[in-house]
């Protein structure tokens, strides 16, 4: 069985505790998600799972992710110009060897091109998707990738009521920061002529020793958008028919953003 499944983060609320006790909780919408790939000791090294969320369109999808979901491709334009050309007779004819050897190569891509639009699907099994999101996960101890089939699905009832889980996401962007925001300096003095110096950083280094900015000192810049992990939170409810998670406390990004939803792993 899969570790992980993939979700989208819908809002906050609460919910009343058995005790009348309040409990801030956010409710995400998780699954379901759909094996594409499977990968084995053997051929790939380790043992994981690739799944998709949200299935989605061909107009924005690649070819290459296409065929890597087993979707028959169709010819590209300028090989089903050349094979309309051939199947309406439109050949010159050879006057000397070395046109005769050009028309030779021209039949050969054209057998190839007839074999190729026999058989445009890149590997077998089923037309998955294609999705939005495609991310690989792995799987639960002492679990191996023998019983997951390509195309299976799998629900929020892969968790439980009470079971503890680590939310994977993406914080929300703040864009270039001061100091004061970013890393909570308390700003300089608001009397003695510092009319505006309020929330200025300060000295950055000493004089002669060392010389120069010491690597890591903090100082404004870029906040946030970046990967978190917010862990052991306790999932409240379960609703596989709804594909809903009630899960206790915050979890990271905004409203919408992308989340992984990974078992808790004491270690």
């Amino acid at each position: 069985m899969l570790n992980a499944l993939l979700g989208r983060k819908v809002g906050m609320t609460q919910v009343f505790g058995p005790n009348g006790t309040v409990i801030p909780v956010t409710v995400i919408e998780a699954g379901p998600c759909v094996v594409t790939q499977v990968k084995t000791a053997p051929r790939d090294g380790y043992e994981a799972v690739q799944i998709g969320f949200e299935e989605t369109t061909t107009k924005n999808v690649t070819r290459p992710e296409l065929g890597h979901l087993g979707h028959s491709l169709p010819l590209l334009k300028a090989q089903r110009k050349a094979l309309q050309g051939h199947q309406q007779g439109k050949k010159e004819e050879a006057a000397t060897e070395a046109e005769s050897t050009d028309e030779e190569k021209v039949s050969k891509q054209i057998s190839h091109l007839l074999k190729v639009q026999s058989n445009r699907q890149r590997r077998p099994g089923p037309e998955l998707g294609p999705f939005k999101v495609l991310r690989e996960v792995g799987l639960q101890d002492g679990a191996t990738t023998e019983k997951v089939e390509l195309g299976a699905s799998f629900d929020v009832s892969l968790f439980r009521d009470g079971e503890s889980v680590d939310i994977v996401g993406t914080t929300k962007g703040k864009g270039f920061q001061g100091g004061v925001k970013r890393h909570g300096f308390s700003g300089g003095p608001k009397t003695h002529g510092q009319s505006d110096r309020h929330r200025a950083p300060g000295s950055i280094g000493s004089g002669t020793t060392p010389g120069r900015v010491l690597k890591g000192t903090r100082m404004a810049g870029r906040m946030g958008h970046e990967r978190v992990t917010a862990k052991k939170l306790q999932i409240i409810q379960a609703d596989p028919e709804r594909n809903l998670l009630v899960v206790k406390g915050s979890v990271p990004g905004a409203n919408g953003g992308l989340l992984m939803i990974k078992k808790h792993v004491m270690r």
